[in-house]
């Protein structure tokens, strides 16, 4: 019995320190951190898309119509 409680004892105060120490580690990442980091990455991402959308709708696109429609001018 004693051996069962000095067990329970022993595990208990592991976790008590294993605990204490997780409260103290300032060096660890958080919920924010990682939040903050994928809300950057999703803006990012849309501006390059808007930018991408707006190359290629405005300049890339009216120019490759105009180049296929001269390719297949036969007329003149």
């Amino acid at each position: 019995m004693k051996k069962m409680f000095r067990n329970v004892e022993n595990a208990v105060a592991v976790k008590i320190l294993t605990a204490k120490a997780a409260l103290l580690d300032r060096r660890g990442e958080g919920f924010v951190d990682t939040a903050i980091k994928i809300l950057m990455a999703v803006v990012i991402g849309a501006l390059i898309l808007a930018g991408l959308y707006a190359l290629f709708g405005k300049t890339i696109l009216p120019t490759l119509t105009q180049r296929i429609k001269d390719m297949f001018n036969y007329a003149g």
